[in-house]
């Protein structure tokens, strides 16, 4: 024999001297996280697959919503709604403008009867002393005044009132661009200026 000991007892004390203990531990260490490295690979895939088909959910309701808004859409109609709006525009802006040039000429015209009140209030008690003593066509020209203030007075917002013996005793001042309405007992103690100023204060 070439031998002296049996092959298999030498092939025995062969694998006797080698130390494989640390090798399959690193083998079973480096399957163990293969596979969790598989299970973490295949988690990732799983969800990168429900957020593209979310994805793709959002991009065809998007493309529907937009399909229908194109379709929808229509340049001639937008053209139209523009040139409304512009025409609507210039229509309250005409409005505004003649709105503006009445109130100039109702502010003149205000301005003017002030005026003329102001007028017959400094001719006064003078007026009706002078034509007291003319006889019936005197009287007549002293109604006349009378009347005429009063309708001056109204048409300026002043209604006088009488008393049970005749006497103007009571005036309602009345603004209606305010709303307001001032009532005011006529006192003998106070001149015809001051209540005259305090009209006007009031209108």
């Amino acid at each position: 024999m070439l031998l002296e000991e049996d092959p298999s007892t030498l092939i025995r004390h062969t694998i006797a001297n080698f130390n494989i203990a640390p090798d399959k531990s690193a083998v079973s260490r480096i399957s163990e996280s293969l596979s969790t490295l598989q299970q973490a690979r295949d988690l990732r895939v799983r969800e990168a697959e429900t957020s593209l088909r979310r994805l793709a959910r959002t991009l065809n309701t998007l493309s529907s919503q937009h399909a229908e808004l194109t379709s929808s859409h229509s340049s001639t109609q937008h053209a139209s709604e523009i040139s409304r709006l512009d025409t609507q525009k210039f229509r309250i802006a005409k409005a505004a403008s003649d709105l503006e040039m009445e109130t100039e000429r109702l502010q003149a015209q205000l301005a003017e009867l002030n005026a003329r009140l102001q007028e017959l209030e400094l001719q006064g008690v003078d007026g009706a002393d002078a034509t007291s003593g003319v006889g019936n066509g005197g009287m007549g020209g002293v109604e006349d005044e009378v009347l005429l203030r009063l309708k001056v007075y109204r048409s300026l917002g002043i209604e006088i009132e009488r008393d049970a013996e005749g006497e103007f005793s009571r005036v309602v001042v009345r603004n209606d661009r305010k709303g307001d309405v001032h009532v005011v007992n006529i006192d003998r103690r106070f001149s015809r200026f001051f209540y005259a100023n305090y009209f006007w204060q009031s209108l």
